[in-house]
């Protein structure tokens, strides 16, 4: 709330500098921020006196958005990357799926590993859980186990994580 919005009678003053002017009734305290050419700003509404700076509102805004824009570009967003193997995959089929698993893991993605079984190919779940602790020992040095093989359904699924 800035300058004819705030309610209180009383509020605790900071200066435009930021140095404490103590507790000031409201109209003084609008005086003056409008001597200043500022606005009266609460900072802490509820404080016992909410807490009022005098300073440059729109400035202020500007700087928050400037801010949340930098804090914005510096975030990385992971994404979740997947990759189908099946029971009888052959070795080099495996090789092409497992380097597409390293690609992902340097991009700094999560990788998501399953194994789709078909018919009666659930029988011999043991066969899937051998190709996915295989991929995880390729992958030991790059990335970390964020969940361990698990059959759910008809697929066994393992996450992969990257290492920092």
């Amino acid at each position: 709330m800035i300058n004819d919005e705030i309610r209180a009678k009383e509020v605790r003053l900071v200066g435009a500098a930021g140095e404490q002017i103590g507790i000031k009734p409201l109209r003084e305290a609008l005086q003056m921020a409008i001597d200043l050419n500022l606005d009266l700003v609460n900072v802490a509404p509820t404080a016992k006196p909410p807490v009022c700076r005098i300073m440059d509102y729109g400035k202020f805004r500007y700087e928050q958005q400037k801010k949340e824009k930098e804090a914005r570009k510096n975030q990385k967003i992971v994404d979740i990357k997947e990759v189908w193997f099946r029971s009888n995959i052959e070795e080099h089929d495996f090789q092409t799926k497992l380097r597409n698993v390293i690609k992902f893991l340097k991009d700094g993605d999560k990788v998501k590993c399953s194994v789709r079984f078909r018919g009666r190919e659930i029988a011999h779940a043991d066969i899937g859980k051998k190709i996915l602790d295989r991929v995880k020992d390729e992958v030991a040095e790059i990335s970390s186990i964020e969940r361990l093989p698990k059959l759910e359904g008809r697929s066994m699924i393992m996450i992969l994580a990257p290492k920092n």
